[in-house]
């Protein structure tokens, strides 16, 4: 039972570029803040800078919209060039109106525009970029934490973080894109309450409880602190399992 975690950000990470190696640079800025990753730790990387990292970006100035674009463009009041890339990182359209896009991106998650985003992403001789969800999220978290097991040592989960919105609430909040090391899920069915009484339907998403905790840490504008630090929380007995775990299956989801 964890009854006390801490929560911590990993001090003055520089602006990522295409090709940093994330992971050093993770455990250069440790130790000289003094720290030092322990086995058991769990690091929330924002997506932003993994994305960054494998250069995930693209120049809106080359882009050509289509027709779909353009279509979409006149109902949500974007800029087709944005809305061009969205589609091109998209399977299905979900949702349009006026302002909002959503669409299920190429890795599964439904949200607003793919989870592309120009913010804290710098131009490039003058030019705008936008940056994309990582590839593959998880398979990203899989070798930061290689990465970082042969850097220290340390046996640590990696969680990749972005910030999405909910349908039925105002705000956005961290959510987890991507994992490693980690049960994603933890059913709760079969165990018993207080009382005596078993849970039938209990089911704890664990990764994107950590994700929204460290979130209040990373903020959401020019805070600069992409990497946090959970120490303290034991994950349940069962199986890791990839962030794609957690998504539910279009004939489940009772918004489609």
């Amino acid at each position: 039972m964890n009854e006390e975690i801490t929560l911590f950000s990993v001090p003055r990470m520089p602006l990522i570029q295409l090709g940093d190696d994330l992971a050093q640079l993770i455990v250069e800025k440790m130790t000289n803040a003094g720290q030092e990753l322990q086995s058991g730790d769990i690091l929330v990387i924002a997506q932003k800078v993994v994305s960054k990292a494998e250069g995930r970006l693209v120049r809106l100035a080359g882009v050509t919209p289509g027709e779909q674009a353009l279509e979409l463009a006149e109902i949500t009041g974007k800029d087709p060039h944005v809305v061009q890339v969205i589609l091109d990182d998209s399977h299905e359209v979900v949702r349009a109106r006026r302002g909002l896009l959503i669409v299920e991106q190429k890795s599964g998650w439904v949200c607003a525009h793919g989870g592309m985003d120009r913010s804290n992403v710098q131009p490039v001789d003058g030019e705008e970029m936008v940056a994309l969800l990582p590839e593959n999220s998880d398979a990203s978290a899989a070798r930061l934490r290689t990465r970082l097991a042969d850097l220290t040592g340390a046996q640590v989960a990696v969680l990749i973080s972005d910030s999405h919105g909910r349908p039925w609430k105002f705000g956005t909040m961290g959510v987890c894109i991507g994992c490693a090391g980690i049960p994603p899920l933890w059913n709760q069915r079969g165990l018993h309450d207080l009382f005596g009484y078993e849970l039938v339907a209990s089911e704890e998403c664990i990764v994107d409880e950590l994700a929204g905790a460290a979130a209040l840490l990373m903020g959401q504008s020019s805070e600069g602190r992409p990497v946090v630090v959970i120490r303290g929380y034991t994950p349940p007995d069962v199986p890791a399992a990839p962030a794609t775990s957690i998504q539910r299956p279009k004939e489940f989801d009772v918004f489609r």
